[in-house]
């Protein structure tokens, strides 16, 4: 039986890294590895670690049996494929702070290299030249330089800029009001990017939205002389409408770290101009870059492996170790919600709306409603976890809301899910964290108020609210060796409908449930199984 778990790092990164992973698991170093030979040491790896060189494919994921994680020492993520380890419950992390100075000081040298062309200057000076009027150049202070995407590293290029007196104007969708007057830029729209700036950086990911941002209609709305840069993702600016660009003298400099497709081919047309700055990927190639990347990978491979925190998830809510603390009892009771909706519900269920009460309420509950979903899935589905549980849902047919509700609640954390069932009854239950040692109950299914500890199993009879009724049910489970660990009694009126809950050692047999079956004035009987 395997004991040591199996990290797989198939590009070079710090040796640091590389010692961290060693001191708890298997490591296979194996740099430079074709792609049949990736899948090959793929097929029993718990993890594995890429920087840019390696495609983790579908292909190559179909031949991970054992894969949980997949680590990137850096912040693109465009060699894995993100869908395919989602649905294979594959979370994917990235090192996003890492390289972050290195990336805006990369940027910022383009910057100040397209103002005073010193590499220009620098090779004239080694052919043997003194040409001083060729290169002049031009001051970044007073000059706008527009940033779009105000992200880590969009920040801190903006702060470099102001520190040469240049005035920043952004366009970020989701930078708000109050974080720009904080960080002193000024909030625009694309459009208005285009139009009023001296220098244009990207450092946005690439997306739909973001593929050709800087197209030929942009390049048509930008001043004469504009500078343009790239240190981000390929294929946000059109290369095909910088050509044009740089040609016909709308840009008059421009720095590119990034391209379209990698390496740049030999007889590209960007390399025809002098007045653009090429440089191959090299971003995060600092020292100090490639330690933090290394070290940083390696940390979040480890935690995810050795069941903690999982940061910077691509594919998953990240929450920070003291936020795990504080959340982490909720998300067993999510999952107990979450199964025994599923068990309830009788017919096809086309909604989960999942909703958050009291001081749940304040907090940004993503991986809890994850947790719902996993829980309503554990037993209709294989392998479901917080990562393909959106995926399985989605492809079930079963819409997920998640709602944080302010309205009042009788206990001061309460989570409520409601399955809607297409042409039948919803189910409703709900739950919350009890006690000194912080253990989930039910309190709650439908109308009936209970008291249901979800750990083994639990038998809910429906029944008319009759004497007698309670000593009956425990007297025939007893003779038949059911144990009642604990139970739970609640009616809708005296004399009406009343349910009783019996938390049970083990599932009963068919036997027993169709003896409770032919007992006078029984209405239904639902076994639930919290087991995992």
């Amino acid at each position: 039986m395997k004991n040591v778990l199996k990290v797989l790092v198939a590009d070079p990164i710090s040796p640091k890294g590389v010692e961290i992973l060693k001191k708890d698991f298997e490591v296979v170093e194996a740099y430079g590895s074709s792609p049949e030979k990736v899948k090959e040491l793929i097929a029993d790896a718990d993890a594995v670690v890429v920087r840019s060189e390696t495609k983790i494919t579908s292909d190559v994921l179909d031949c991970a049996k054992n894969l949980k994680a997949i680590g990137r020492a850096g912040v693109g993520v465009d060699n894995i494929d993100i869908p395919a380890a989602s649905e294979r419950g594959i979370v994917v992390m990235n090192t996003p702070t890492g390289n972050t100075t290195a990336t805006a000081e990369l940027t910022f040298t383009h910057i100040l290299a397209s103002a005073r062309p010193i590499v220009q200057a620098n090779a004239s000076i080694h052919s043997g030249q003194w040409d001083r009027k060729t290169f002049k150049g031009t001051e970044l202070r007073g000059k706008v330089l527009a940033v779009l995407g105000m992200g880590r590293i969009g920040t801190e290029v903006a702060k470099r800029a102001m520190a040469f007196g240049m005035k920043v104007i952004a366009y970020d969708p989701f930078l708000t009001e109050s974080r720009a007057k904080s960080l002193g830029v000024e909030i625009v729209s694309l459009d208005d990017a285009f139009v009023n700036a001296d220098y244009i950086t990207v450092h946005m990911p690439l997306t739909d939205a973001t593929k050709y941002m800087l197209d030929e209609r942009a390049f048509g709305l930008m001043k004469k002389g504009v500078r343009v840069f790239n240190c981000a993702r390929g294929g946000i600016i059109k290369e095909s409408a910088l050509v044009e660009a740089l040609a016909s003298g709308k840009v008059a400099a421009a720095g590119l770290d990034v391209y379209e497709s990698e390496p740049l081919a030999k007889d590209h047309p960007l390399r025809q101009f002098k007045n653009l700055n090429l440089t191959p990927h090299l971003g995060a190639s600092t020292k100090e870059a490639q330690e933090s990347c290394g070290i940083e990978v390696a940390e979040v491979i480890a935690d995810a492996l050795k069941g903690g925190a999982i940061r910077n998830a691509i594919n998953k809510p990240s929450v920070d170790a003291e936020a795990m603390k504080q959340i982490s009892p909720y998300i067993q009771l999510c999952e107990k919600l979450g199964t025994f909706v599923q068990q309830l519900a009788s017919g096809r269920v086309e909604k989960l709306s999942i909703k958050f009460f009291g001081k749940l309420g304040d907090v940004n509950n993503k991986l809890l409603s994850l947790a719902v979903q996993k829980g309503y899935l554990s037993k209709i589905s294989e392998n479901a976890n917080d990562v393909n549980a959106p995926a399985k849902m989605k492809h079930l047919g079963i819409e997920v809301e998640s709602i944080n509700s302010s309205a009042e609640s009788e206990y001061s954390e309460l989570v409520e899910v409601d399955a809607i069932v297409e042409g039948g009854e919803p189910v409703c239950a709900s739950g919350t964290i009890m006690g000194k040692h912080a253990r989930p109950k039910i309190v709650r299914v439908n109308k009936y108020e209970v008291e249901i500890a979800p750990h083994s199993c639990a038998l809910l009879i429906k029944n008319v609210d009759t004497p007698g009724m309670v000593g009956v049910i425990g007297t025939l489970l007893g003779k038949r060796g059911c144990n009642i660990a604990n139970m739970s009694l609640a009616r809708s009126e005296k004399g009406g409908n009343a349910l009783s809950v019996y938390e049970l050692d083990a599932l009963p047999d068919a036997e027993s449930l169709s003896e409770l079956g032919t007992l006078e004035n029984i209405n239904s009987i639902q076994v639930v199984d919290f087991s995992e």
